[in-house]
């Protein structure tokens, strides 16, 4: 019995490891660098959002909603600056639509929302268009696949 035991006890921690190894590999980088500045991003459920932060900054919170996040800041640096942010999320049978970004302040924090309405394991390219702090245009692209919880 405690051969058997032992046995299962091996084997589940042989799948356990390896889930953890799966895990791993399924990190995305969120962030890139342009200069002396990191733009941050992100990709999240609309529900996500406490009832509370929803109230105060008039988000809408749905299953089939999202919201992209956007932050800039200097290299090092917590605290985000204010930036021009502008993009469109296009699906894989390239149907566009616009990204209304929406600068929320909160303390010392500076970041952007757009919320975007989303089909069940719909994948989408964005396709965001930055002015720095410094000025200068810079444009990045990522692509998230959306699940409705």
């Amino acid at each position: 019995m405690k051969r058997l035991f032992a046995a299962f006890f091996s084997m589940a921690l042989l799948l356990w490891a390896a889930a953890a190894a799966a895990q791993g590999a399924k990190i995305i980088e969120n962030y890139t660098d342009f200069g002396e500045y990191r733009v941050t991003y992100s990709v999240f459920n609309s529900d996500f959002i406490s009832p509370e932060m929803a109230r105060t900054y008039n988000l809408v919170r749905a299953r089939d909603r999202a919201f992209v996040n956007i932050s800039v800041a200097r290299k090092g640096e917590m605290k985000g600056s204010s930036a021009g942010i502008s993009g469109t999320a296009t699906n894989l049978i390239q149907q566009s639509r616009n990204l209304e970004f929406k600068e929320i302040r909160d303390q010392d924090a500076v970041y952007y929302l757009a919320p975007f309405r989303f089909e069940n394991e719909e994948s989408l390219t964005f396709n965001i268009d930055l002015v720095m702090p410094d000025g200068s245009s810079q444009q990045l692209t990522f692509r998230r696949q959306l699940h409705k919880n």
